[in-house]
């Protein structure tokens, strides 16, 4: 009896040991005796108990926040930026041998390749251009995790903080800048208005009938308005003979 109960336990303990079941998004790096053997998974894995080493890797893609970082710029601006990347394990085995925490390692390296990237560029830069400062992160860290078996592939800066300061003197910049725009819009608009005017007189000046008409609309607009004041309608044409006599008589004294 005490024999049939101890091969049970033997069994059942064989088999927790030895029986392993991992998901689709997971791999397990086999160590024999202290030897890699190979990355398995997903699904149902087999151990050798006491001589074989499961360590389990994730293949899902991470998304790692980066601590806001103290960052100079160029133009000897201060300002806290911080980022998000994108990564995920591509190769098991190096992920496990050639890092001791390869999720610690990624964010110490996010770190100092953030300050280090954003302090060689200008402000301006790092507020319009935030594109090719991502780009430059990625292929940075890129190339430095690719020994680790890790891909990185995307980051993104996502806060840029700016001093009090800063921020005042930028809105009184773009407060200018629309206040430029708008006296350049009105100037423009002045323009046109001068340009219509002159091609009106000329037009008034080859047609003379063409002012009594607008004559003749004026009044009729203000016919329409409630107001006690009462104007009268003067021909302007009684005016012509006097236009020619002056007209003549400046010729005369040019003469």
């Amino acid at each position: 009896m005490f024999t049939t109960i101890a091969i049970v336990v033997i069994t059942i303990f064989f088999f927790s040991a030895a029986i392993r079941i991992l998901n689709e998004y997971e791999r397990g790096v086999i160590f024999r005796l202290g030897r890699v053997i190979k990355a398995k998974g997903p699904g149902l894995i087999i151990l050798i108990p006491v001589v074989d080493k499961m360590v389990k890797v994730s293949m899902r893609l991470v998304a790692m926040d980066v601590d806001p970082q103290d960052v100079i710029s160029r133009d000897n601006v201060s300002v806290k930026v911080n980022a998000v990347i994108y990564f995920r394990v591509i190769e098991p085995i190096k992920a496990v041998i050639e890092v001791e925490d390869y999720t610690y390692a990624m964010a110490q390296l996010a770190q100092t390749t953030l300050r280090s990237v954003c302090g060689q560029a200008e402000l301006d830069e790092l507020l319009s251009a935030r594109e090719k400062i991502n780009s430059q992160l990625q292929e940075i860290l890129d190339t430095h995790t690719d020994p680790w078996g890790i891909k990185v592939a995307t980051v993104e800066l996502k806060h840029i903080d700016l001093p009090q300061e800063m921020q005042r003197s930028m809105a009184k910049q773009a407060e200018a800048e629309r206040e430029r725009r708008a006296k350049v819009i009105n100037a423009e608009g002045e323009f046109q208005a001068a340009t219509k005017l002159a091609e009106a007189a000329e037009i008034i000046r080859e047609h003379p009938m063409a002012l009594q008409l607008r004559y003749l609309q004026t009044m009729r607009e203000m016919s329409a308005e409630q107001s006690t004041t009462t104007i009268f309608p003067f021909p302007i044409d009684l005016f012509k003979p006097f236009l020619e006599t002056m007209d003549k008589t400046k010729k005369e004294e040019k003469e």
